[in-house]
């Protein structure tokens, strides 16, 4: 099991320790160098946004147009999919209000176990927890550590988050360093899932799921620039809805987003 849960084990190590470091530096870190940490960090994570929201899906059309029937509007049918998916999961997070519960959770874990700025402690967590847990590497990741116990995708991606959690720690306290209970349950959930499964998913369905979470990552990039506060965690759901989108289709129109030969029986 060690080997199946090492990439997640050693992205919350990581994270923690990332954490601790920029809390320690942040006491002595005067405002205005907070702010442009803050904004560097907005600004990398729109470009992380931009290569899994635009760069990823241009891959993929790439990858499979050739292979269709009629590849001049395939990439039209695949971006359907990632708005379709988008809108879908974004209404249903808003009957959930899951933006409104996240930010409730870090509200009552900053009550339960500190105190201060708990509006300062629920936005570094949930920015923090987005950030690490949306994104090609942690969907990538986890499928090749759970289906086929290679986490070296998860310790590149750890890697990153312990410097990034440094820099967001230093700026938006210890919400960052909550984000370790988001990154152990939703990073192993996904782990243990793709274990049980055995099977990953078909390129495609992560190439689209990828973009959908680029999107996301860009909505969190204006989060933090404080260019518009988007209620991002709602439109999370929208992550998992493509390979749904993709066996309906296969089903009703075979062949209209996977090639028949590679489609669903």
């Amino acid at each position: 099991m060690w080997m199946i849960l090492s990439g997640t084990i050693v992205n919350v190590v990581t994270v923690a320790v990332g954490s601790l470091a920029g809390l320690t530096i942040s006491g002595s870190l005067p405002e205005r160098y907070r702010l442009i940490v803050l904004q560097c960090l907005g600004l990398v994570t729109v470009t992380l946004g931009i290569d899994a929201g635009v760069l990823r899906f241009s891959q993929t059309v790439a990858q499979y147009a050739p292979r269709m029937n009629n590849p001049t509007t395939y990439g039209a049918r695949l971006a359907m999919v990632v708005i379709g998916s988008l809108l879908v999961g974004a209404v249903l997070g808003a009957a959930l209000r899951l933006h409104e519960r996240v930010e409730a959770l870090g509200g009552w874990i900053h009550g339960r176990f500190s105190g201060g700025d708990g509006g300062k402690f629920a936005e570094g967590f949930l920015t923090a927890s987005i950030i690490f847990c949306v994104g090609p590497l942690t969907l990538i990741g986890c499928i090749e550590n759970g289906a086929r116990g290679n986490p070296s995708l998860l310790y590149i991606k750890s890697l990153l988050d312990g410097f990034c959690s440094l820099a967001l720690a230093s700026a938006l306290g210890w919400g960052v360093f909550a984000s370790v209970f988001t990154v152990a349950i939703f990073q192993g959930g996904l782990v243990l899932l793709a274990y049980w499964l055995a099977e990953p998913l078909d390129p495609l369905s992560i190439g689209l799921m990828s973009t959908v979470g680029g999107i996301i990552l860009l909505a969190t990039a204006l989060y933090i620039l404080d260019l518009k506060r988007i209620p991002v965690a709602n439109m999370l759901p929208g992550i998992f809805l493509p390979p749904l989108v993709i066996w309906v289709s296969q089903h009703i129109a075979p062949g209209s987003l996977l090639p028949q030969a590679s489609g669903l029986p």
